[in-house]
């Protein structure tokens, strides 16, 4: 500050004054903002520490099963009851035994081995007489044989006339009918690619593994050949199927819908490194016949599912993303309890030890767990009588916490801060599972169908082409849905495989049925009874 003759000192101690006290305002603003930015890196330190070291459960001591602000027992405790008389009780002991969730199905081929003692031990060793079989013991043994690989050469019987052949001209032939390939000019039968299929994706094997595999046993098959194999069957036949399951797929009413990343190698306009996506759409619990069907798409844009459900009409289960709340009118989106209830469950994780409890991000989780507490009371009612419950009792308790979510006014660079902005971003969609005794509280079981390719991807890796993430995508879908419908997805694909090509299922709707999830089973279980010995 410049000092004028006219100024009289204490003008100048008052304007020091000011700046002083506008310096430590300024400081102290700064110092809170240092704090926040201090506390949400300590939080965002403690959850990574959590996802590098801990388990991945969600489950903790801070359940609603341990302990809740719900809990009802401490609530209408009477504390003048007299606490009952307690009787000791003679120890005893209980003969340990090993349990066991192991099973051999009743239908596996049992070979019997016989243990005898030859013809000339069967003399007892006291008098000398003949020994006869006073019983026998038996035991089993598990036996497991490596995939077997042959060859299965057809030889067609081709058949002329004698008399016509005495003529110059004129002479028919013959051939005994025979079965159209899986792939014409191939040597690749429906078994064959069934099981580098399944070896794939359902055991996440990748083709360069199954070609060693192979190549142990003396058959040299490269991986080019198999990932030929697979794409063209794919596309011959098993795209048939499953356009007919998105077709099926888009006449129920409740769907739910999720999307993880994939990586394309040679995907026109993108580099290696870029992000393809693989979103997953299928059906839910009310479903007779479950579908579950995979789209490669390029991109994360809402115009993929846009395009995938244009003739869907309904609720859809989805996360968050935008993406979907810009899905035509006919579609209600219904949002997902089980990402309000982590993202407090990480708030949580996120604060130290002893502030837990008394946290607001504890009251936040056990909202959350309230409400799925009372949806596993309802999950056996029919879906009128569930609609009805949820109104009478979720509901309630639904408005109490968004009212209380509402009234923290949590800063939004903090764990409880993020997780309150999702909450109440998320509202409107959260609400939308109170309307149909049919909705789910969550989407858990899209992201349940979608962790097998999640799994597998890590084995995998990526795909070369658009055209081989397409096919994988086809291929993955008939092998979940085989598996939600109680089909061994081998026998599936075989069985789809070996009749397509000889049905004209092009031209002929009917035919095409018959290799749905429900046909394919009935046909499979007759096969099979058919070939079981009396």
């Amino acid at each position: 500050m410049r000092y004028n003759k006219g100024m009289e000192k204490s003008d100048l101690t008052a304007a020091s004054a000011t700046e002083n006290q506008a310096e430590i305002a300024a400081l102290k603003a700064r110092v809170s903002e240092l704090e926040v930015l201090v506390k949400y890196y300590e939080e965002q330190f403690r959850i990574s520490k959590h996802r590098q070291y801990e388990a991945s459960s969600e489950k903790s001591e801070y359940d609603l099963a341990q302990l809740s602000i719900f809990n009802e027992a401490e609530l209408f405790a009477d504390i003048n009851v007299a606490e009952p008389e307690l009787v000791e009780v003679e120890k005893h002991y209980r003969k340990r035994t090993r349990l066991t969730t192991d099973k051999l199905p009743e239908n596996l081929p049992v070979e019997i081995v016989e243990h005898d003692l030859p013809e000339c031990e069967r003399i007892c060793p006291e008098c000398g007489g003949p020994l006869h079989v006073m019983g026998r013991d038996s035991w089993d043994e598990l036996v497991i044989v490596p995939a077997q690989v042959k060859v299965r050469k057809h030889v067609r019987l081709v058949y002329t006339c004698r008399e016509c052949e005495k003529d110059e001209y004129g002479v028919p032939i013959v051939k005994a009918a025979v079965s159209e390939p899986v792939i014409k000019g191939s040597f690749a039968s429906p078994e064959a690619i069934a099981h580098i299929m399944t070896q794939k994706f359902v055991m996440g094997s990748p083709l360069y593994r199954q070609e060693k595999e192979l190549q142990q046993n003396g058959i040299q098959l490269s991986r080019q050949t198999m990932s030929n194999w697979l794409i063209r069957a794919t596309e011959d036949w098993l795209e048939l199927v499953y356009e007919a399951l998105h077709e099926m797929l888009c006449n129920h009413g409740v769907l739910h819908a999720d999307e993880t990343t994939l990586q394309v190698l040679r995907e026109p306009g993108k580099t290696a490194q870029s992000k393809s996506y693989m979103w997953l759409y299928r059906t839910s619990g009310d479903a007779v016949q479950p579908i579950v069907l995979y789209d490669y798409q390029p991109d994360r844009r809402s115009k993929r599912p846009a395009a995938f459900l244009k003739d869907f009409k309904g609720y859809l289960h989805t996360d968050g993303y935008e993406g979907y709340h810009s899905l035509r009118s006919e579609i209600t989106v219904v949002g997902c309890w089980a990402h309000v209830r982590r993202k407090f469950d990480e708030s949580l994780k996120a604060l130290p030890e002893r502030d837990r409890e008394s946290s607001n991000a504890l009251r936040g989780k056990r909202y959350c767990d309230h409400l799925f507490e009372l949806e596993r009371e309802f999950s056996s009612l029919a879906p009128e009588e569930r609609y009805v419950k949820r109104l009478a009792q979720s509901k309630p308790v639904l408005e109490e916490f968004f009212e209380w979510a509402v009234s923290l006014n949590a800063a939004p660079k903090t764990g409880i801060g993020i997780a309150v902005h999702y909450a109440l971003s998320q509202r409107k969609y959260l609400e939308h599972y109170l309307l149909d005794g049919r909705l789910e509280i969550s989407n858990n079981r899209a992201e349940r169908s979608i962790k097998p390719f999640v799994v597998d991807r890590k084995n995998f890796l990526f795909a070369n082409t658009p055209r081989e993430a397409k096919a994988s995508a086809v291929m993955f879908s008939l092998i979940e849905t085989a598996k939600e419908n109680g089909l061994n997805p081998f026998e599936y694909l075989v069985y789809i495989l070996k009749n397509a090509p000889n049905w004209n299922i092009r031209d002929n709707p009917d035919a095409l049925n018959l290799l749905m999830p429900d046909s394919a089973r009935r046909s499979i279980c007759a096969t099979a009874t058919s070939r079981t010995p009396a």
